[in-house]
């Protein structure tokens, strides 16, 4: 097993055992489970434990507890370092999805999937972190945006032999779980065999950091969780309740899904590069608002699916909220910020699930016009970033020129 290198000196290496490597194995890894689950939990909920809305509503609540926990990051940096917290939380997420089809029961459903949420939120806390301390402010967009075109063609990967599978082989969706979970485990425990350990340039502090001068960072990535979870629970239970599509028809949908957007993350990347976070902010927004009011109102199947690949492009532009923060954050509160802003993201992600679930029994369309609202309070929130944005020029007023910096705030 490789020894310890700094980051620097792995960066500057000749070969693959680099840190921006690693981050992108790992980033390929993570789907190899998630993806699956993501994908056939609707079906499977539904058709093996006989969930209705308001019960897929609780699970994802539950599925939400970790991340309202993720601050605990913190004090798993008093015991590991963060790659080691990340090699671990994608094998427990592994070994959570491989559970999962063994316990087709509303409690089964609810343990497996608090477990593998643990894993998930940790991970992506230390994969948030150690991306904005492993690159600079100038690269940052682009190895993000590699990450999720990474992070797409694992999902490809998934999706592409778990349809085939369920369509052609004649495989259990149990084994396709299973399958799924164990191919996660391996790839990250070989790439804990094959890597070196990295120090980071900038010691991370240890305790909680909440600054007044973040508050916006904050708000906007309050906003981001809230709408996440319209995304992610009642777009996939659109088109499962609604329009009727089976697992392998939503198997085929997230691969198609993935596989044009692991196109796309690089070329955002680089336009958040481009453009600067204001503007890439305010044209998701925008975008968001009119995806949100067509799921409220649409009647054909095409057309929602195409509602749903399109709201995934657009989501991958949260990219510039991260980056945004790597511009105005003191360097060593970007580990304990990660996983404060994790939990600060999934506030909304635990109330949400369940009161829309129970919302969406009443009326499906109110759920997604609520998120065209959210949408918009993000919109303004988006247009008081900077144009440039940086330490002593974090915000400016929403009614004030981009490019007069507001005074900044005591800490």
């Amino acid at each position: 097993m490789p020894g310890m290198v700094t980051v620097t000196d792995g960066r500057e290496g000749a070969g693959w055992r680099r840190p921006e490597v690693l981050l992108l194995v790992l980033a390929a890894a993570m789907p190899l489970a998630s993806s699956i689950w993501m994908a056939m939990l609707n079906n499977f909920a539904s058709e093996r434990a006989a969930f209705d809305g308001a019960a897929i509503g609780v699970l994802h609540s539950v599925r939400e507890i970790p991340g309202l926990l993720a601050f605990s990051f913190i004090a798993l940096l008093f015991v590991f370092r963060e790659q080691v917290i990340a090699y671990l939380s994608l094998i427990l997420l592994g070994l959570g999805v491989f559970a999962t089809g063994y316990f087709p029961t509303y409690m089964g459903l609810l343990a497996t999937t608090l477990a593998l949420s643990v894993g998930f939120h940790y991970y992506e806390t230390a994969s948030q972190s150690l991306a904005l301390q492993w690159t600079s402010r100038e690269r940052a967009p682009l190895l993000l945006g590699r990450i999720l075109s990474v992070m797409g063609i694992g999902s490809i990967a998934a999706f592409g032999l778990g349809w085939l599978a369920l369509r052609f082989l004649g495989v259990d969706m149990e084994t396709v779980f299973a399958a799924g979970g164990l191919a996660t485990v391996a790839v990250t425990v070989a790439a804990w065999i094959a890597f070196p350990k990295y120090e980071s340039a900038v010691r991370q502090r240890r305790g909680m950091v909440l600054r007044r001068r973040y508050w916006l960072y904050y708000a906007l990535t309050f906003m981001t969780g809230a709408r996440r979870q319209i995304f992610v629970v009642f777009a996939t239970l659109l088109l499962v309740q609604k329009f009727g599509l089976s697992v392998d028809w939503m198997v085929l949908l997230f691969f198609a899904n993935q596989a044009l957007y692991s196109f796309v993350a690089p070329r955002i990347g680089r336009f958040v590069a481009r453009v600067g976070e204001r503007r890439s902010l305010t044209f998701e927004y925008c975008g968001v608002i009119g995806i949100f009011v067509g799921y409220a109102s649409v009647d054909n199947v095409w057309i929602a699916a195409g509602l749903y690949v399109l709201d995934q492009m657009f989501f991958g532009m949260a990219m510039a909220i991260r980056t945004y923060f790597q511009k105005i954050a003191d360097p060593a509160d970007i580990a304990p910020s990660s996983g404060v802003s994790l939990s600060i993201s999934h506030i909304a992600a635990v109330f949400i699930p369940v009161l829309y679930g129970i919302l969406w029994l009443w009326s499906p369309e109110f759920v997604f016009l609520s998120g065209a609202v959210l949408a918009a309070v993000s919109l303004l929130l988006a247009r008081m970033v900077p144009l440039d944005p940086g330490k002593g020029s974090e915000t400016v007023p929403l009614f004030r020129p981009a490019s007069a910096p507001a005074p900044m705030p005591a800490e």
